[in-house]
């Protein structure tokens, strides 16, 4: 919200040419939360990025250009934002069970795309499963199918 109208405020454009869609802001959110899963273990690596960058483009069907585009407001969106919710909750008033599982499988193979399990890590995806509103079970079973994708 203070985003939106700090930019109003200072551009000479309408609101509406600042405001992305609805479909662009789900895009972005999304970002967000496999950007946030990147970094968790507080060091991102290039197989990190390459992966958010390759489920955003399989995920919601975006060239590499559009995707890289959309990370880089990702990255703008992460550093400004406080916390997750406001990215979590547009997910969750947008997204069905099954589309926010998704998401979840998809921070599992960016979190083991290293081999390896931080604890910083765990504690995000458990933090996340409850924002999302998705059981535990859910969480264990997306972890599961993630494991078998990558391997």
């Amino acid at each position: 919200m203070f985003n939106f109208i700090r930019q109003t405020l200072l551009s000479n454009k309408g609101p509406s040419d600042n405001v992305p869609d609805k479909e662009e802001r789900t895009r972005i959110a999304a970002s967000v939360i496999l950007l946030e899963a990147a970094y968790a273990d507080h060091e991102c690596t290039d197989d990190e990025l390459n992966h958010v960058i390759e489920t955003l483009c399989s995920d919601f069907d975006l060239s590499r250009k559009h995707a890289e585009d959309l990370l880089g407001l990702a990255h703008r969106e992460r550093s400004q934002a406080v916390d997750l919710f406001e990215f979590t909750n547009h997910i969750n008033n947008e997204f069905s069970r099954e589309e926010k599982t998704a998401v979840l499988e998809a921070v599992w193979r960016i979190i083991h795309i290293d081999g390896q399990l931080e604890k910083h890590e765990d504690h995000f995806v458990r933090k996340l499963t409850h924002l999302l509103r998705l059981s535990h079970k859910e969480m264990i079973d997306a972890k599961l199918k993630a494991r078998k994708q990558i391997q």
